[in-house]
């Protein structure tokens, strides 16, 4: 799909994962995200050029090649419904030298890999939940859980249910097995915390990586017993409980802001450490002694109008056009942006977390 040519007969092309008509939810709102950027960019007076990326990567090499495009706009989740392989976009364009957003090909593939990217936490003295591999189950047997299990791959809460959660250490090995058959892939347990949970974007400014105000997640009339995790249902099943008792929340008291300024530290340091780039997302839990841990790094969070990313962007007073300027002017070679500055406002956000310059 072409838009408008008044910039430069080079085009932007979105490159996202192919998406069958019979794709899960998930899948399917990937082309809610294509759409979203698309038309921003053609308001910014982009031509743009969509491509589907499938597991042919000669065949979209041979397409990119002809294209030619001034910009790639990466919003590779996963490919062939695996999240497994969303580092082979930025592997491509890096072999092809083609400018992209988000995040470059060491930070997708280091934060995308939950265990590469616990491990990288861990080393750098930032917590973590505990966690236990097919391989080291013989060795844990004794240890404390509850333990919830989890895919190494995949993103967007697959497999997660409250079944996810298991006791004992004794019980992983069949929840485990029975998880990979069911969904394939490779799968490990992480220690449960039973806490807050807290999404913390980032977008890229003139100053850098910069924090938007903080998000909590609210597991409102949870009964007792039940798992409080954001997991499938709560993300992609609109008539689920889940889904209509996890409104997310901006507002927060004087008593959580030392708590706050913690997560935007180590949202920074993480930052920092996976060399992230254009946007993303850390996602926390805190325990019941106000001790964060750190679940996730998204390397590309949802861009859709309905996601967080687009929740915590109007709290600091932008839209997701805005947002769209500002990774497009990350993104570009210096010498290539013609003036994109100039759509990207620049604001002090003032909020309950701090000031930020972006």
């Amino acid at each position: 799909m072409n838009g408008s040519t008044g910039r430069n007969a080079r085009p932007v092309v979105i490159l996202h994962g192919a998406v069958p008509a019979n794709a899960p939810a998930d899948e399917q709102d990937v082309l809610v995200e294509v759409a979203t950027v698309e038309q921003t960019l053609i308001a910014l007076g982009y031509p743009v050029q969509r491509l589907a990326l499938t597991l042919d990567l000669a065949a979209a090499r041979r397409q990119l090649l002809e294209l030619q495009p001034r910009l790639v706009f990466n919003l590779v989740e996963s490919l062939a419904g695996s999240g497994q392989y969303i580092h082979c976009a930025p592997a491509l364009l890096d072999e092809l030298g083609l400018p992209y957003t988000g995040a470059p090909l060491n930070a997708t593939f280091l934060s995308s890999n939950k265990l590469l990217a616990k491990q990288w936490l861990q080393q750098a003295g930032i917590a973590t939940p505990p966690w236990l591999t097919p391989a080291s189950l013989a060795q844990a047997m004794t240890k404390t859980g509850p333990w919830f299990v989890k895919s190494v791959w995949e993103h967007a809460s697959i497999g997660l249910d409250d079944d996810s959660l298991v006791a004992t250490a004794t019980a992983l090995p069949a929840k485990l097995a029975e998880r990979q058959a069911r969904y394939g892939g490779s799968w490990f347990a992480e220690r449960y915390i039973d806490g807050r949970e807290f999404n913390l974007a980032l977008l890229e400014g003139p100053q850098g990586m910069t924090l938007l105000p903080p998000a909590e997640i609210v597991f409102h009339d949870y009964p007792p017993g039940k798992p409080r995790i954001v997991g499938y249902a709560a993300k992609w099943d609109e008539h689920s409980f889940e889904f209509q008792n996890t409104p997310r929340r901006f507002g927060f008291a004087a008593a959580d802001q030392p708590l706050l300024r913690q997560l935007n530290e180590l949202a920074q340091r993480c930052s920092t450490l996976f060399g992230l780039r254009g946007y993303a997302r850390v996602d926390f839990r805190v325990d019941a002694h106000n001790q964060p841990w750190v679940l996730e790094i998204n390397t590309n969070p949802c861009l859709s109008p309905d996601a967080g990313f687009a929740a915590a962007l109007a709290q600091a007073g932008l839209s997701l056009h805005d947002a769209v300027a500002r990774i497009v002017t990350a993104a570009l070679p210096s010498t290539d942006r013609m003036g994109t500055e100039t759509a990207v406002p620049q604001r002090v956000l003032h909020s309950q977390h701090g000031v930020a310059v972006t």
